[in-house]
């Protein structure tokens, strides 16, 4: 049982909570209050893209890569489980990884492609992103 003086001391470490501010009323544009005048037309810059929005576009590649690791059965459970594959397709694709290193088990958003990486990780497998070679 914890003394009264040690639950004081860690209810005081919990964070504070801070409460958000209304929206203050902005201020109206000059030519908003003045009839007559009408405001300006501003173009979008088109040309101005960053390169990052144009990659995430483009479909990238999830590849799972061989390990002295994990049992060939325990990767074709992985590949059935987050892929949704069939039996005879996750069992093609861990051959694939088992006889040549690697394979390309999904194509995707960078996202979707990012999470699936994500969750092969937390199963234990080997992967990785490479953007797709069809830009």
């Amino acid at each position: 049982m914890t003394s009264p003086c040690a639950r004081a001391v860690r209810i005081a470490r919990l964070p504070r909570v801070t409460r958000l501010r209304a929206a203050q009323p902005r201020a109206a544009p000059p030519h908003a209050t003045q009839p007559g005048v009408t405001p300006p037309v501003v173009a979008p810059d088109t040309e101005a893209v960053p390169e990052a929005t144009t990659q995430l576009g483009f479909p990238w590649c999830v590849i799972v890569w061989d390990d002295p690791v994990n049992l060939m059965s325990y990767v074709v459970y992985v590949f059935q489980k987050l892929f949704g594959f069939s039996l005879q397709k996750a069992t093609k694709h861990m051959l694939e990884v088992h006889q040549q290193g690697k394979s390309m088990v999904a194509t995707a958003d960078r996202e979707r492609a990012e999470f699936y990486v994500t969750r092969l990780h937390a199963y234990g497998l080997q992967a990785t992103l490479e953007r797709s070679g069809g830009e």
